[in-house]
């Protein structure tokens, strides 16, 4: 649908609006556990006078008009508006981009075929009379947004996304404890949710070995192979959120810290943030109208960029990246990763492995988080013995220093993977991200 907006004067003015569809079903031990489906529309109206920015949000399109208007009153005109730092850096761009409009909408795909899917997985990779499976959940999701951003400078761009998801997770009870483990992936259409059956039974079959098997490792320092899941989750928590300028503008310590051109690890290691691709965090252009583009956070041990909006980039004196982001047409926008990840190297996981005499492999991981000291979680990991990946491992807390780690990076395989199924918490906002890298080798972390 066509809108034109009669912005005011000499007041820098926008207007973001959001349609947004989501539908979800979950089967837990043989009942109908969660089922639903919802449908929004809404616009967050702003206007800026160069001292204050005065927002609105309405859940009607024909009411925008009346909301700028409003907001209008209660801002103090600005002639000089459009030479203010912040409103300079905001590009104008005018563009649509639909991927998933046609017949990759996931809107066309009916209640009854999402339940065919997860049904079909229940009965191929669940076996009821499965004794140490004491608990099971099947789950399928899909959502679908449709934005649009128009600006008193002549932005208008448009554009959707969507992200369907599968999980099958399994509770084992060995002994009388009870662990959880199983498969999850998020994809960007409903087909390539299908075919999975083999990849959910071989995680099964980890996980129980690893019930039934792991021991307590004995606490110290280890040199470690990260799987890529493992690599994707301490790019994002250990070193992505640093990269978020915002941060900068009222930590001091950071922004000493974290200077551009200084060498900040190995020379293996290059991290990205790219919102351009078509995997969880896709962002064509940010909730400010800036487009995507390929950022180069370090490259090569050398840091090279960080993630801006306008207001840190004006403020820095560095290029916007876009990478402003909101939750949705509630929140306003800040700046927040996309698709973030560590390039793949050219070294061999099997000579990774071979080159370390006594070490730990940390396969997969449930969660982490990072400051000057990272922590992680891991949930299927095995001891390294002489070159060869040998019995499963408890291990309860991964940590290490992140500077220190950077450097301790001495080997990157060429087994990248690109992993969609994150959402970021940042102040009180959840967005769309993916994170991923290679298996990487670190001479030193410390396990408990």
């Amino acid at each position: 649908m066509d809108y034109h907006f009669e912005f005011p004067k000499d007041l820098y003015a926008e207007v973001r609006m959001e349609e947004r569809y989501e539908i979800w079903l979950a089967i837990r031990n043989g009942e109908l556990d969660n089922d639903g489906e919802s449908a929004e529309v809404g616009a967050m109206v702003r206007v800026f006078d160069g001292n204050m920015w005065y927002t609105a949000t309405t859940n009607s399109f024909e009411e925008i008009q009346q909301q700028l208007d409003a907001l209008a009153k209660v801002a103090v005109p600005n002639p000089d508006i459009y030479e203010h730092k912040v409103v300079k850096e905001f590009e104008v761009n005018r563009d649509e981009i639909f991927t998933y409009d046609k017949e990759s909408d996931l809107r066309k795909v009916t209640r009854n075929q999402w339940k065919e899917i997860v049904d079909g997985y229940i009965d191929k990779c669940v076996d009821p009379e499965d004794p140490e499976v004491t608990f099971w959940i099947g789950s399928i999701n899909g959502q679908h947004e449709r934005k649009r951003l128009i600006t008193s400078k002549g932005t208008d761009v448009a554009w959707d996304a969507q992200c369907c998801g599968l999980s099958v997770y399994f509770g084992f009870t060995v002994d009388g404890i009870t662990s959880y483990g199983g498969f999850n992936t998020i994809t960007m259409t409903v087909p390539e949710l299908l075919g999975h059956e083999k990849e959910i039974l071989k995680k099964k079959a980890m996980y129980l070995d690893y019930a039934k098997n792991a021991k307590d490792v004995e606490a110290g320092e280890y040199e470690c192979i990260l799987a890529p899941i493992v690599t994707a989750m301490f790019t994002h928590e250990s070193f992505g959120h640093k990269s978020e300028a915002d941060y900068m503008l009222t930590d001091k310590t950071l922004a000493e810290e974290w200077v551009l051109g200084k060498k900040v690890g190995s020379e293996k290691v290059t991290i990205c943030d790219d919102g351009r691709l078509l995997h969880h965090g896709y962002v064509p252009y940010d909730d400010e109208g800036t487009k995507a583009g390929k950022t180069y956070l370090i490259k090569e041990g050398v840091l090279t960029g960080r993630l801006h909006d306008a207001k840190s980039a004006s403020i820095m004196g560095e290029k916007k990246t876009g990478n402003s982001r909101a939750q949705d047409y509630h929140f306003q926008p800040i700046v927040r990763m996309t698709n973030t990840y560590m390039e793949a190297g050219t070294d061999k996981l099997e000579d990774m492995i071979a080159g370390i005499k006594d070490g730990v492999y940390v396969v997969d991981v449930s969660n982490g988080t990072g400051n000057s000291t990272f922590v992680m979680n891991p949930t299927l990991c095995y001891r390294i013995r002489d070159g060869k990946v040998c019995e499963p491992i408890r291990v309860h807390m991964l940590t290490g220093s992140v500077f220190q780690t950077l450097y301790d990076v001495d080997a990157v395989a060429d087994d990248f993977e690109l992993f969609d199924q994150y959402q970021c918490g940042k102040s009180g906002q959840g967005v769309r991200v993916s994170a991923g890298g290679p298996s990487i080798r670190v001479k030193k972390l410390s396990i408990s």
